[in-house]
């Protein structure tokens, strides 16, 4: 069942309203008598449920331990029958695309909500808690700033960020019923999402085919980089793969070694359980590094 992914500034309320999606669709599950609804279950995930402390985004590595934290939490219970509300910053607009991911590979639809509260209304509530030592919360001041800086807004237009829903500050509730329609729907019917290619998972049946995935996305790692040592400071371009009839489209900035390495490890976890001919897993591979250079 869906993803909600819940983003916005820190101390904008995000809790509150990840609270109010709970109630609703709580209540809405426990009142039908549609059996495929009934069966559904419900998990919120944030902070505190994974008993991160707000100093994690004081630094970088800590920090990136905390997302990939929720990112496996998310990973543990994202099933057709389960509703996941990940509620946290989900600030960054990679991150964001990756959990559309994880939504998509297990066939599931996902929708982002904006927490809407101005910059300066989430400044004071955020001084307010810091200011309260009976309560648990608010960031550091130099953290909130260095957030709200690197803040990337989600936008409707991309499809990792679609369906989106923004709640404004002063609106009582979100738009529930209309999440609640996009997610689950009411007419008895579980919504199915087409998964990508570089997502689904079949049995593999040729013997050789993990050794194929292995070697061919090596090849054209090393292909990538060897363009790269031969067109030092040249920004983004575009790398002609052998035998392929697309080519790799690279970012603006340079892509170190490590960097393609850790998004062919990905590539080839998603896809180990394939049945794909060496051709396919060529195509199918540029294909997942044109789309994670774009939404990097």
């Amino acid at each position: 069942m869906p993803l909600i992914i819940i983003s916005g500034y820190p101390s904008s309320g995000k809790t509150h309203r990840a609270n109010q999606l709970v109630d609703f669709f709580s209540q809405k599950i426990k009142d039908s008598t549609d059996p495929k609804i009934s069966r559904l279950k419900l998990h919120h995930i944030s902070d505190q449920t994974l008993g991160l402390s707000r100093d994690v985004y004081h630094s970088a590595r800590p920090e990136k331990d905390a997302r990939a934290a929720e990112s496996s939490a998310i990973k543990r219970v994202l099933t057709r029958d389960d509703i996941v509300i990940a509620d946290g910053l989900n600030y960054i607009k990679g991150f964001r695309y990756q959990l559309y991911c994880e939504a998509k590979a297990v066939q599931t639809p996902s929708c982002v909500l904006r927490v809407g509260t101005p910059v300066e209304k989430c400044r004071e509530i955020n001084k307010k808690l810091l200011d309260d030592p009976a309560v648990d919360g608010g960031y550091l001041e130099e953290d909130f700033e260095n957030l709200v800086f690197r803040y990337e807004e989600p936008n409707g237009m991309t499809r990792w960020d679609s369906p989106l829903f923004v709640v404004a500050h002063d609106d009582e509730t979100p738009s529930l019923d209309q999440i609640w329609d996009a997610m689950v729907g009411n007419d008895g019917k579980a919504k199915v999402v087409r998964p990508n290619a570089a997502t689904v998972l079949k049995p593999a049946t040729e013997q050789n085919y993990l050794y194929e995935l292995d070697k061919t996305t090596s090849d054209i790692v090393s292909h990538i980089t060897a363009w790269q040592k031969d067109h030092p400071g040249e920004d983004g371009g575009e790398v002609s793969i052998p035998d392929a009839e697309q080519v790799v489209e690279l970012p603006a900035s340079s892509v170190s070694l490590p960097q393609l390495q850790r998004i062919r490890r990905q590539f080839i976890t998603l896809n180990r359980q394939h049945n794909l001919s060496k051709a396919r897993v060529r195509e199918t591979f540029i294909d997942y590094l044109n789309d994670t250079f774009q939404n990097a």
